[in-house]
C-alpha cells in the first residue's frame, strides 16, 4: 500500500475523525486507504470476509461531511467494521451459518443505524463463531487467525473485529456481548473492548426485547477511541424500550476528565471462575500500586453463590426465544460440533486466560 495510505491507518480513530472535522482528509481518502490494507493482510487472519467496498466508496463520496461537522457524535465518514451478526443494509449476514450464507439485509439495525446517523460508513463485515462461541470459525468464511501467533485463536465472538482492529485494517469496529464476547476476543488480539449497560447501545430486533445479557457496544485501539465510538453509537432507539439517551454528554470527553475513586474492591477471580496462574502473578503486581496512587484497596466482594447457574438459564431461554425454531427446521444444517469442549481446548492452548470484571 501507498506511503500516505499506510499514515492514514496508522492514525487513532479520534485522530482521524478530527482531521475529517477540519478536511484535512476525506471520507473517501479513509476508505480507500482501509480498502488497501484489508486486500494487504486479512488472507493472513480472515478478520473481514464480507467487503462493502464499492457501497462504502459511494457512502463516502455523499456523505455532507460539513453538515456532519457540527455534530459532535458523528465520525464525519470514519470507515469501520460491522460484525456479522450485525445487519447493514444491501450487504450479506450470514451469522456464521450456511443457513444464511445468501442472506441480503434489505436494512440495517438499529446498532448500525445509530452509526450511520452519526457518519460511520461501513467496509467490511467480520468473522464471526455459527451462531456464538469463544472461537471465530465457522463453515461459511472458515477461522480467523491471532495477529499475533496464527497459530492460536483470536477469541469470540467478537474475534474478526479484534483481529482487524490488531491488524489496523480499520479504525473502529462493532461487537457484541453476552458473557465476555467483546472483552474475550479484546484482550486475545490486545485491543479494548468495551460491554457497556444494558440500553446504552440500542439493539436489533433479533433479540428478546427486555432480555437483560446481550449488549452491543464499541471495539477500539485504545481506550480514548472506545469513547468516540460509544458517543456514536449510543442513544434511544423506539423498537428497542431498553435503550435510553445517557446522561452523559459525551463519553469522549469523559475519558479526559475521569476522576479516581476513593475506595476500590479488587478480586481475582470474584470466588467463580478459574484464572491462570500467570494472570494471577501479574495482577498481584499491580494491586500495590494502587495505593501508590491514593486508593483504598479492598478485597470484600458479594457473594455470587448460583450466579453461574442462574446465566446458564437465562442465556438458554434467550437462545430458544431466538433460535429455537431454526432449530426446530434446520437442526440438520447447523454443524455437528460439541462446540463448549472445543473453545475450552482452543483456549488453553491460547496459554493466557484474561478475565475481566466490570
Amino acid at each position: 500500500m501507498s506511503d500516505a495510505s499506510n499514515e492514514l491507518i496508522k492514525m487513532s480513530a479520534t485522530e482521524a475523525v478530527a482531521r475529517l472535522r477540519l478536511k484535512e482528509v476525506s471520507p473517501l481518502d479513509l476508505v480507500e486507504a482501509s480498502i488497501q490494507r484489508i486486500e494487504a493482510v486479512d488472507t493472513k487472519v480472515n478478520a473481514l470476509p464480507i467487503h462493502c467496498f464499492e457501497q462504502a466508496r459511494d457512502q463516502a463520496k455523499s456523505l455532507d461531511v460539513k453538515a456532519h461537522s457540527v455534530n459532535p457524535k458523528s465520525l464525519c465518514g470514519l470507515p469501520i467494521a460491522v460484525k456479522d451478526y450485525n445487519d447493514l443494509c444491501g450487504a450479506v449476514t450470514t451469522y456464521g451459518s450456511p443457513i444464511f450464507a445468501d442472506n441480503v439485509a434489505q436494512q440495517s439495525d438499529a446498532t448500525v443505524r445509530q452509526l450511520e446517523s452519526n457518519g460511520a460508513i461501513a467496509v467490511a463485515k467480520s468473522n464471526v463463531p455459527e451462531w456464538a462461541g469463544g472461537h471465530t470459525f465457522n463453515p461459511v468464511y472458515g477461522t480467523t487467525r491471532n495477529p499475533f501467533n496464527k497459530n492460536k485463536i483470536a477469541g469470540g465472538s467478537s474475534g474478526g473485529s479484534s483481529a482487524a482492529l490488531a491488524t489496523k485494517q480499520v479504525w473502529l469496529a462493532t461487537g457484541n456481548d453476552l458473557g465476555g464476547s467483546l472483552r474475550t476476543p479484546a484482550s486475545f488480539n490486545n485491543i479494548v473492548g468495551l460491554r457497556p449497560s444494558i440500553g446504552v447501545v440500542p439493539r436489533s430486533l433479533r433479540y428478546n426485547r427486555f432480555d437483560p445479557l446481550w449488549v452491543e457496544g464499541p471495539l477500539a485501539r485504545c481506550v480514548k477511541d472506545i469513547g468516540l465510538m460509544l458517543d456514536a453509537m449510543s442513544g434511544y432507539c423506539k423498537t428497542d424500550p431498553l435503550s435510553f439517551d445517557h446522561k452523559c454528554s459525551s463519553f469522549l470527553e469523559a475519558v479526559d476528565a475521569f476522576e479516581l475513586p476513593a475506595k476500590v474492591a479488587v478480586t481475582e477471580d470474584l470466588g467463580l471462575v478459574p484464572v491462570e496462574q500467570e494472570v494471577r502473578g501479574v495482577f498481584r503486581t499491580v494491586v500495590p500500586h494502587l495505593k501508590t496512587i491514593g486508593l483504598e484497596v479492598g478485597s470484600d466482594i458479594p457473594d455470587f453463590t448460583g450466579a453461574i447457574e442462574s446465566f446458564h438459564t437465562l442465556r438458554g431461554l434467550l437462545m430458544a426465544y431466538m433460535l429455537g425454531d431454526l432449530y426446530k427446521s434446520k437442526k440438520d444444517e447447523i454443524t455437528k460440533i460439541n462446540i463448549f469442549s472445543f473453545i475450552i481446548k482452543n483456549i488453553f492452548n491460547a496459554k493466557k486466560i484474561y478475565f475481566i470484571f466490570y
